[in-house]
C-alpha cells in the first residue's frame, strides 16, 4: 500500500475512535437532557445536587427554572451557553477541577444579572428610574444582595 493510503486509514481511525469515544461520553452522561427545559438535566453531575435541592425550596421555583436564570434569551444564544457551559463543566469535572463550592463565572453572572433584570422589569425601573444606569458596571447588581433568592447558599 502507498504511504497515503496509510496516512487515510489512520485518520479515519482516530477520526472513528475520537467520534465513538464522544458519542459514548454523550450517552453515558446524559448529553441529551440537557437539550431539554428540565431542572432535572442539572442534577446529572452530582455536584449540582445542592444547587438543584435549593432551587426546589427557594422562591423562584414555582415561576422559573434553570434555563431561565441561567441563559440568554433566544435560540442560538441559548444553547450557545448551554454547549459553553456544558463543555466546561465536563472538562472541570472529568479532572477533579471544579471548585468547591462552585463559583458563577462572570459571564454567566452577566448572563443572570440580565435575566433578573428582565423579568423584575418594573422593580429595576422603580429603583434605578427611567433612565437606569447607562453604564452597565454603574448599575445596582441584583445578585448582590439576592444571591440566595434561587439557590441558597
Amino acid at each position: 500500500m502507498k504511504a497515503q493510503t496509510w496516512a487515510g486509514i489512520a485518520v479515519g481511525a482516530m477520526m472513528g475512535v475520537a467520534l465513538g469515544t464522544s458519542a459514548y461520553t454523550f450517552l453515558y452522561a446524559r448529553g441529551y437532557s440537557y437539550l431539554t427545559e428540565d431542572p432535572r438535566a442539572c442534577i446529572n453531575c452530582h455536584i449540582m445536587r445542592e444547587q438543584y435541592d435549593s432551587w426546589l425550596h427557594s422562591s423562584h421555583h414555582a415561576v422559573a427554572t434553570c434555563n431561565d436564570c441561567h441563559t440568554p434569551s433566544g435560540w442560538v444564544a441559548k444553547y450557545w451557553t448551554k454547549a459553553q457551559n456544558g463543555f466546561w463543566h465536563s472538562y472541570y469535572f472529568t479532572l477533579g477541577t471544579y471548585p468547591d463550592p462552585i463559583r458563577i463565572t462572570e459571564r454567566n453572572r452577566r448572563v443572570t444579572e440580565a435575566a433578573c433584570r428582565k423579568c423584575h422589569a418594573d422593580i429595576v425601573h422603580g429603583i434605578e428610574g427611567p433612565g437606569g444606569a447607562a453604564d452597565p458596571a454603574q448599575r445596582a447588581s441584583c445578585l448582590h444582595c439576592h444571591r440566595d433568592v434561587g439557590h441558597l447558599h
